[in-house]
């Protein structure tokens, strides 16, 4: 074939097309299992977090297998359902996207020095992407043991700031409910007050649209688990 026709050019690029994106999907597929695993690692490390649990890398699976002693997917009524999805495998992220009824809410069980403690996982919406985190509560599934928050590209030093754990230590002892009631934890502007009596923590200085997404974060995925921390109130 003549190498400097119009015909070898298209063939030859056709081949190299195909044999580079083989190559690639081929890639992809033998690389898959370590990204998801790399991620569930990930995963599990955030969730230790919140309890303050802060394993080195090599560590996190066994930390976690020690320290999770349970986890399993209520309904907004509070009770356990069966799910062919698994707790830890529940899309968050989807699911807070749902009417409260409708989600699939996962919960995880953990005991520290003795105690009891109930970790939710919570997702919502930042300045420029999504923030998530998980929430710990002490046995009385009310009273804030600790948390832990991040994001996907909120600004260096204003927003990004819900990722240290000077901002998660702040929950630390307040409540979702008062007299009964679920009122969540307001995150508010430093020197204002929430509205309703909740209990209430300062936002991050000027980072003001994520520290509201963080309130509406807040209320919006622990509402939907009222009934089910109502149980031990």
């Amino acid at each position: 074939m003549n190498k400097q026709s119009n015909t070898y050019t298209v063939i030859y690029i056709i081949l190299l097309v195909v044999v580079v994106g083989t190559a690639m999907a081929l890639t992809a597929l033998a690389l898959k299992p370590s990204q998801k695993a790399n991620a569930d690692a990930d995963k599990m490390k955030q969730i230790l977090a919140s309890i303050k649990i802060t394993p080195e890398k090599a560590d996190i699976i066994d930390a976690f297998n020690q320290y999770v002693t349970d986890q399993y997917v209520v309904d907004s009524k509070g009770q356990k359902v069966e799910s062919a999805v698994k707790a830890f495998d529940v899309n968050v992220a989807e699911e807070s996207k749902k009417d409260a009824a409708d989600r699939l809410l996962p919960v995880y069980e953990s005991t520290v020095d003795g105690a009891k403690k109930y970790i939710i996982p919570v997702y919502g919406a930042g300045l420029w992407g999504p923030i998530w985190g998980y929430v710990a509560l002490n046995d009385d599934r009310n009273t804030v043991y600790g948390a832990y928050f991040s994001h996907q590209g909120e600004t260096p030093g204003l927003g990004a700031e819900i990722a240290k754990p000077e901002f998660g230590a702040k929950f630390v002892d307040k409540q979702f409910f008062k007299d009964g009631e679920f009122k969540s934890i307001a995150v508010v502007k430093a020197g204002n007050k929430p509205l309703n009596g909740e209990d209430y923590i300062d936002g991050v200085s000027g980072g003001t649209i994520t520290s509201k997404g963080v309130d509406s974060m807040l209320r919006n995925c622990m509402s939907a688990y009222q009934e089910f921390l109502k149980n031990k109130q």
